[in-house]
């Protein structure tokens, strides 16, 4: 699935994107999760374990290897989301994503951080309701929450 489709889907989820750069951070979220399947031309930046049908639990053990840990389980349990900067977000991706991934969006790198920062934990927060990653593609995860 392309990165502007996931946007699409990651739209729904987050209320229908924010505004704010071209595209808004769905697009840019739906372009970094769509580089971590290894699609999007995003270098072949692939999540660890496997990610290539669920880039989200691959992407949520890149933020908790990165140090993360309570931020990245704050948003899969129930209780509050807590945030995460900028900052943390460029640390945590692997080397020249986050410029793909602002190339595919239209966004400078800065701003793709600033977006991915804003919209991560509430798209994460929405597609594990049950307090775990679901298994199975994120299209197919995104679908089933019927948001």
């Amino acid at each position: 699935m392309a990165g502007n489709d996931l946007g699409s889907l990651l739209g729904g989820i987050l209320g229908g994107g924010r505004s704010g750069g071209a595209g808004g951070g769905s697009s840019v979220l739906g372009s970094l999760l769509g580089a971590l399947t290894g699609g999007g031309g995003a270098g072949g930046a692939q999540a660890p374990g496997g990610a290539a049908n669920n880039p989200l639990a691959g992407l949520l053990e890149m933020l908790t290897k990165s140090g993360l840990v309570d931020q990245a389980q704050s948003w899969v349990g129930t209780g509050q989301n807590q945030p995460v900067s900028a900052d943390q977000i460029k640390e945590a991706l692997p080397d020249g994503t986050l410029r793909k991934v602002a190339e595919q969006a239209g966004v400078t790198p800065d701003a793709a951080a600033a977006e991915i920062a804003q919209t991560l934990p509430t798209a994460v927060d929405k597609l594990t309701p049950n307090g775990s990653v679901p298994s199975g593609s994120l299209e197919d995860i995104i679908k089933a929450q019927q948001l």
